[in-house]
């Protein structure tokens, strides 16, 4: 029901998506199946300055950060010769997202004037500017409220720093440099009223992160980031911190903008005479690393100049998108057929789960390319394949684990059951392995690696959905069936076939395969023991056999002696009895 439920909203959401939305029926496809657009960058640096190899690596992440927030997946940006920046888009993408990729990127140093939760009400961020603007009707430097006009206001109430077009950088979040603007950070969890710009990116001499060092000389083990400003970014940095100093919270923060976006707003403690200042907070080793070369990226403005733009095919296209499809089939009909052979009719069960998984898979794979843009590749393909063995192996741990208690000599109803509960644990093990490496493998990997990680995540945990509400209810209800819970020979679940064993109960009882323990002649419960085949008093120890031959097991044998002994005292009583009355007679 739960299954059943979950299914049909999936497929509800596609089918409105596609009825009312810009969704599709069908997965849209990366590079390597569809093709898409490619564009050579050639940076250059607006001082004349040489392009490092760690000034492209940073073009490519702001780049990347771009085309990301924008919902484009599997795009691919890579080095071209340590020079040039090649950028391949999937599909057509649209003349927004190529202006992104064709944009220059900009580190900028602008004086915090508001800061709030990236969606804050206007009450709780109206009323404080808006008294202080009209205490202040012209500003006097870039961190006074008198920017706060009615109209910018009105802009920081409605922005919204969680809308991924606001987290995509570019030119058009940048702003005037002599005005005021409003600014999202980077994770998109505070957003900003900044004042005018007072220290610009090619003022930074150099940047780089490292342990703190007191003045002392000892080294601490807290990250920080540590910034050199050139001559002209020194005198204007000692101005700035000597007036944020004497500010109160959040207009003491001083905001580094790269790309329109708040990387850093850390605030001010002391002045900063030397140009030589050191950003501390919660950072780690990497974040460290990552704002230093940020800052450095700043330090060396580049523009880019657009070396060619042009249409590519897909490096494997439709045919072997094709095969991969027939691969993947012929995989099901194999393991189809394979459980058929097995399990017989309990080859269905696995049959129809693979096959609402394939269903699952699918509508989950089609909902995330409408809604996270998401491109299925010919990598994700071999992932959704690879899935079909786990997905079957899962059925066949819990198939056998109810053979087994079978053979031990349980009703299908408790071996199902008991069976269940021995598998379970196995399969989340299992399932567990395979996500946790699927994990790893995504954050670890690159390119089309990514793409397999992706969708053998995906898949596990569509198995565990479809093992948890769909196997495991299916064989409860199947266990209550005359075809499967009486053994039919081609139901895959016969004891004889299995090699069934009674089993002892207690009490000196046992009870042939497949039956209950409290099993009674026409009433569902037990056979009385008169109906167990009794060994004969002084019959030697050991195994015996009973009347149809089968040889007896010792709880069975020790079970017919105890009745056979039971039942000698009457009979000699009996004999005693009829030889006096014989002499008497006499």
């Amino acid at each position: 029901m739960t299954l059943g439920l979950l299914v049909l909203a999936l497929i509800g959401a596609l089918l409105a998506g596609d009825r009312w939305s810009d969704a599709s029926l069908t997965p849209k496809l990366a590079l390597d199946l569809e093709g898409g657009t490619q564009v050579i960058l050639q940076p250059i640096a607006e001082s004349g300055e040489e392009v490092t190899e760690e000034t492209i690596q940073q073009a490519i992440d702001i780049i990347r950060q771009r085309i990301d927030a924008s919902g484009v997946a599997e795009a691919e940006i890579t080095s071209q010769g340590g020079s040039n920046i090649v950028v391949a888009i999937p599909g057509e993408p649209d003349p927004a997202t190529l202006d992104l990729v064709r944009e220059s990127a900009q580190m900028l140093f602008r004086p915090v004037i508001v800061q709030a939760a990236p969606t804050a009400t206007p009450e709780e961020q109206r009323t404080p500017p808006s008294d202080a603007a009209a205490e202040t009707p012209e500003p006097v430097d870039a961190s006074d409220p008198a920017w706060l006009t009615d109209e910018l206001l009105a802009e920081f109430e409605a922005y919204d720093c969680t809308a991924p077009e606001n987290l995509a950088g570019g030119s058009d979040l940048v702003g005037d440099p002599d005005e005021p603007v409003v600014a999202c950070d980077a994770a998109g969890t505070a957003k900003f009223v900044l004042g005018p710009v007072e220290v610009r990116g090619q003022d930074v001499a150099s940047a780089s992160s490292g342990l703190r060092t007191t003045q002392t000389g000892a080294v601490t083990n807290e990250w920080v980031t540590n910034i050199s400003f050139n001559r002209e970014g020194t005198e204007a940095f000692r101005e700035v911190t000597t007036r944020l100093l004497s500010l109160e919270p959040p207009r003491n923060q001083f905001a580094m903008v790269l790309d329109g976006l708040v990387i850093s707003a850390p605030s001010v403690n002391t002045v900063i005479a030397d140009g030589n200042a050191e950003i501390s907070g919660s950072f780690t080793r990497e974040s460290a690393a990552t704002l230093a070369r940020q800052l450095n990226f700043g330090a060396l403005p580049l523009t880019f100049e657009v070396q060619s733009e042009q249409q590519i095919s897909a490096t494997l296209g439709s045919e072997q998108l094709e095969r991969g499809l027939l691969a993947g089939l012929i995989g099901l009909i194999l393991v189809g057929v394979y459980s058929l052979f097995q399990y017989r009719a309990l080859g269905l069960v696995t049959i129809g789960s693979l096959a609402v998984a394939a269903v699952l898979a699918y509508t989950v794979i089609a909902l995330l390319s409408w809604t996270q843009g998401y491109r299925l590749s010919l990598s994700g393909v071999a992932g959704v394949i690879v899935a079909i063995g786990i997905t079957a192996d899962s059925f066949i741990v819990y198939f056998e684990r109810i053979r087994d208690e079978l053979r031990d000599g349980r009703t299908l109803a408790a071996a199902v059951e008991e069976g269940w509960r021995r598998a379970r644990r196995t399969i989340l093990i299992s399932d567990a392995v395979n996500f946790l490496a699927a994990v790893v493998l995504y954050f670890l990997a690159v390119g089309g690696v990514r793409g397999f990680a992706f969708t053998l995540g995906l898949t596990t945990l569509i198995d565990l959905v479809v093992v948890l509400l769909f196997t495991h209810p299916v064989m409860v209800l199947l266990a209550r069936t005359r075809f499967f819970a009486q053994g039919h020979p081609w139901s895959g679940l016969d004891p004889a076939a299995l090699g069934a064993r009674s089993r002892y109960v207690g009490r000196g009882r046992v009870v042939a395969p497949g039956q209950p323990a409290d099993r009674r002649r026409g009433t569902g419960a037990t056979e009385p023991e008169a109906d167990l085949e009794p060994v004969r008093a002084g019959a030697p120890a050991g195994p015996a056999d009973d009347e149809g031959g089968r040889r007896m097991t010792i709880a069975e044998r020790r079970a017919a002696e105890r009745r056979a002994q039971a039942s000698t005292p009457q009979d000699e009583t009996g004999a005693q009895a009829d030889a006096g009355s014989e002499r008497k007679d006499s």
